[in-house]
């Protein structure tokens, strides 16, 4: 290209974007504070907690969500999230603290800034009609309990929630869930990859339940039929051949998941990958990808 063409070609550009109308550019989002999951990097947390979520904050992410603190006391997880210029908005829990111990995780979700506490799993056995009934309770029950402590409760779902349980009238267990609890006391944070594994909508749920789900995790999946994994536990009897990935590696279309944002109410994006083999280079990518987003 000459160079007289080449300056009247990019004039006439200039002059078509500065032309767009003024909502052009507004209507382009992005994620402002990417945060990280700290079960990706769960294998270096024992061997160095402090100098792993250095690392994590020296990757560019701003926020961290707590997947155990390794014998730590809260003061001094919040003084190292505090150290390294990040925020710790939610933690996961297991059941039984949830169900015997709720008060002292309150406090200490307190002490560390959590805004979130997270019921991540519900154990295999308990997969059944009374089992989610219990559930149900439970977390109307802790959610309650939370919300009076300015905390919101919330339960992650993995694949096993979207297959018809026996007993609760043909529905899955997800929209029991979404059912039986409370609103306002019981929100999700949706696995964005889970989900989509079970071949469900993530945005065909923010339409149906619109602001009930402030937190999703970020993981990506390929199919691959030569996986050596089924991840049973997570996926239930869903069948699912391949493999998880960095955000932006796979199949999932997380540009059209995230324009409904707003719709579903999401206000924290946890990157997660519970295959990361080389954990640091894991979260970069996933961070690069993600920083870089515009939806």
């Amino acid at each position: 290209m000459k160079r007289r063409t080449f300056i009247g070609t990019s004039i006439a550009a200039a002059a078509v974007y500065a032309a767009r109308p003024s909502w052009a550019a507004a209507s382009e989002h992005e994620i402002k504070r990417v945060g990280l999951q700290l079960y990706t990097v769960r294998t270096e947390m024992p061997k160095d907690f402090e100098g792993t979520i250095a690392k994590v904050a020296a990757t560019g992410y701003k926020e961290v969500e707590f997947a155990g603190y390794f014998d730590h006391s809260a003061k001094e997880v919040r003084a190292i999230v505090d150290k390294n210029g990040l925020t710790a908005p939610s933690t996961h829990l297991g059941y039984d603290l949830i169900e015997n111990k709720m008060p002292e995780m309150i406090e200490v979700a307190h002490t560390i800034g959590h805004k979130y506490i997270v019921c991540p799993w519900l154990d295999e056995k308990q997969r059944n009609a009374d089992g989610w009934k219990r559930a149900a309770e439970l977390f109307n029950k802790a959610g309650e309990a939370s919300e009076k402590a300015g905390i919101q409760f919330c339960y992650h779902n993995h694949s096993f929630e979207f297959s018809p349980v026996e007993g609760l009238d043909g529905k899955l267990a997800y929209d029991y869930l979404l059912g039986a609890t409370n609103p306002k006391f019981v929100k999700m944070e949706m696995d964005l990859c889970w989900i989509s594994v079970a071949g469900k909508d993530p945005v065909s749920y923010f339409e149906k339940h619109p602001g009930r789900f402030p937190l999703v995790h970020v993981k990506d999946y390929v199919n691959d039929p030569n996986a050596t994994s089924s991840y049973a536990g997570a996926t239930g009897s869903v069948e699912f051949k391949g493999r998880l990935a960095d955000a932006g590696k796979g199949t999932i279309d997380f540009k059209r998941i995230f324009a409904a944002s707003d719709k579903g109410g999401i206000k924290h994006y946890f990157v997660e990958n519970d295959d990361a083999k080389t954990p640091f280079e894991d979260i970069k990518i996933s961070y690069d990808y993600l920083n870089g987003l515009r939806f």
